[in-house]
């Protein structure tokens, strides 16, 4: 892609406001904080200290619409304390321009790193950065700096507070997860019904598995409704799969292909039912027609063989699920007067880390970044050199604010190239737009300080609601509620709205430049994540095959590591690829019809693992020799042919064609194994086809057009 397509595509997408669900409760309750805080600071305080604490309660407001597992309360007091320390660090140093500059540097160098925790950690961090420009340009002492940094920790206090009092639809982000990995897979299986080799984005069931990660507090008041469908979900994917497949489940055409559409779109029916019943906390409500299309009929059953035991596991997982949901809703504490439960009986779940046990975590995280070669690490580099360039034209320029042009900066810049130039245009834009028009109303009606106190707080509470329509619209409101906040402290408006439209340029074509000039590009990474997703494809592959070889050894635990590795390995390739869409790089180590090719031969791959995933033996089968050299043989190839994708080599697959072979001679094809590792080398066919370097292959053209 040429620079001037990317900077297009940059536009677009910087300008464009989404559809989307809002959530106005939420947005009033945040809005209400911000005005506790603004309302409190004028009253009992002056005017410039309500609009230096009014930024505590705002930031925690955005911190908890950010899609985190964590309660709420949390995030806000999190956001709180972080605001707090960047404050009263930066009123310390701001005396002196050097002191500052160093702790300008080094904060916003750690800011950037933080990325590598996740993304709201890093957006918080980046938060901390903004608040530390604004507040300190507000003289006062060291007794002053512990007095703001403790209003600023109010506000997060009040935000948090509100939350605990004003609880909206508790367990909400999880209860919606869940469901939508229901509802995914529900759709999976209307798909099936027309199409039975459609392909199933995990990505709900990944979403699903990361909110049941719960810290010993949330397992102690966690709906029992939310405990055990979601394994169930993960248990029913492959065998909706199986029972679609036209080799390993029923034909392709007859009575038996009409009875396993009407069990797809029983199941889907199921599903659905038992997905709206967890978003909203309710009974589950099955249509009948669904439930007598998944009883056997009186004639006797249709389907035999495999596609037999995938039907008949199908309707017993069904049960489950609905069983699982179908109980009260309630916690899983005892009631005061009710005996404990067994310890044994308790419902498990997955071990999410509290806020002091993710210390040593953030740690290794920030240390596995801290390298030359890490996206992260280079954009920790990036902006703390562009928050010091910024910082400094800001001081030289006499238009006032200076603080605005590194805040734009760390405020727009991100780790990838397609996020800080659409945001860099939706800043803009959307400060233009936003000043203009709180200029204009500052300009026409002249409001007194609670005018405009209250006029930031409209701001406020639009930008909360409309958040999640895109950056542009954002910022307009941010902007606006930044004239209404100066019109409090008795700034001009007319030098507000001048300054902040040349400021926030200013800053964003420094971080764009910064990019440019600095780049960490992710096509040149491809061949890496197509190698990574290949390894973790073949430890999927080799530990079903292991069940198939020595079913008295198989481990469950050991298949579902593999699966989960293989779905964050995918997840992985799928982000770089959607990044290296939008980067103005012409890299020919992959073209964009290889890529694609691979990607469905690798997609082709994950599901032949899953089909013989859901036919695994039970462990008193005979061992199956035949599997045994066909994993040893793939065990041997897949390191080389991972290297030969990263090397720009064709991957050699003989070696596990020719056990394959011996194995189909031996046995014939009739076994779920044998025809499940024949889907598997055609997938591993495909792959060396699409890489192949030669002129039969598909890697000849240019990365990008």
């Amino acid at each position: 892609m040429t620079w001037s397509s990317a900077l297009r595509k940059s536009v677009r997408a910087g300008l464009t406001v989404e559809r989307t669900t809002l959530t106005p409760l939420l947005a009033l309750r945040g809005t209400f904080g911000v005005a506790i805080v603004i309302g409190l600071m004028l009253w009992l305080g002056t005017p410039k200290l309500a609009v230096s604490s009014a930024f505590g309660a705002f930031a925690a407001g955005v911190a908890t619409f950010q899609r985190s597992w964590r309660p709420r309360p949390v995030l806000a007091l999190a956001v709180a304390v972080g605001l707090a320390v960047s404050t009263f660090l930066g009123y310390v140093a701001a005396a002196d321009h050097l002191a500052f500059a160093v702790l300008l540097g080094v904060w916003t160098l750690l800011a950037g790193m933080a990325w590598a925790i996740g993304p709201v950690s890093g957006l918080v961090a980046t938060q901390t950065i903004a608040v530390m420009l604004v507040t300190v340009t507000l003289p006062t002492s060291v007794s002053g700096a512990l007095h703001h940094a403790g209003l600023i920790a109010f506000g997060g206090l009040v935000q948090a507070t509100l939350i605990v009092l004003l609880p909206i639809r508790p367990w909400g982000l999880q209860r919606d997860a869940l469901a939508d990995a229901l509802a995914a897979e529900a759709d999976y299986a209307r798909r099936l019904r027309h199409d039975p080799v459609a392909r199933f984005d995990p990505q709900p069931l990944m979403d699903a598995r990361e909110a049941a990660e719960l810290t010993p507090r949330q397992a102690r008041s966690r709906p029992r409704q939310l405990g055990g469908p979601r394994g169930v979900a993960e248990r029913i994917r492959p065998v909706l799969a199986s029972l679609a497949d036209p080799v390993l489940g029923a034909p392709a055409e007859g009575p038996e292909r009409d009875r396993a559409r009407d069990l797809l779109g029983a199941a889907a029916s199921v599903l659905d039912s038992v997905a709206r019943a967890i978003r909203w906390g309710r009974p589950v409500r099955l249509s009948p027609e669904a439930v007598d299309t998944l009883e056997v009929p009186e004639s006797g059953p249709v389907l035999d063989g495999a596609a037999r035991r995938s039907a008949l596991r199908l309707i017993a997982l069904l049960g489950d699920a609905v069983e699982a949901t179908d109980e009260p809703v309630r916690t899983t504490t005892p009631r005061n007067g009710e005996p404990k439960r067994d310890a044994g009986k308790e419902h498990r779940h997955l071990l999410r880390p509290s806020v002091p046990r993710l210390v040593p975590v953030a740690l290794r995280a920030l240390r596995r970044e801290a390298r030359w070669s890490s996206p992260i690490g280079r954009h920790g580099v990036r902006t703390a050199v562009v928050a010091l360039i910024g910082y400094a034209l800001g001081s030289a320029l006499p238009l006032g604010h200076g603080y605005w042009v590194p805040l734009t900066s760390v405020m727009v810049m991100r780790p990838d190239f397609g996020q800080t130039y659409s945001r860099g245009v939706g800043r803009f834009v959307g400060t233009v737009v936003g000043v203009l028009i709180a200029g204009a109303l500052m300009a026409l009606f002249h409001p007194g300080i609670w005018v405009c106190a209250a006029l930031a707080v409209l701001c406020i509470g639009l930008m909360y609601l409309l958040m999640g329509t895109g950056y542009s619209v954002a910022s307009a409101c941010i902007a606006g509620y930044v004239v209404f906040l100066l019109g409090i402290a008795g700034e001009g408006w007319s030098q507000t709205v001048q300054a902040r439209v040349a400021l926030t340029l200013l800053g964003g074509l420094l971080a764009m430049a910064a990019y440019a000039l600095f780049p960490t590009w992710e096509t040149p990474r491809l061949r890496d994540r197509l190698a990574d997703w290949l390894e973790a494809n073949g430890r999927y592959s080799l530990a079903v095959l292991g069940a198939f070889a020595e079913p008295a050894e198989s481990r469950p635990r050991r298949v579902r590591e593999a699966l989960l590795d293989s779905r964050a390995a995918r997840t992985a390739w799928e982000d770089v690829a959607a990044r290296a869409l939008t980067e103005p790089v012409r890299h020919r180590g992959i073209s964009r019809t290889a890529e694609r090719a691979a990607e469905s031969a690798l997609a082709t791959m994950g599901r032949a693992t899953m089909l013989m995933e859901a036919h695994l033996p039970d462990r008193s089968t005979d061992p199956s020799k035949g599997a045994a050299a066909f994993a040893d043989a793939l065990r041997t190839a897949l390191p080389d042919a991972a290297a030969a994708v990263r090397e720009r080599r064709e991957p050699d697959w003989s070696a596990p064609r020719a056990a394959l072979d011996a194995w189909r001679a031996e046995a014939g094809d009739t076994g779920v194994a044998v025809r499940g590792t024949e889907l598997l080398m055609e997938a591993l066919g495909e792959l060396a086809t699409a890489l192949s370097p030669g002129p039969g292959g598909r890697n000849r053209a240019a990365r990008r057009p």
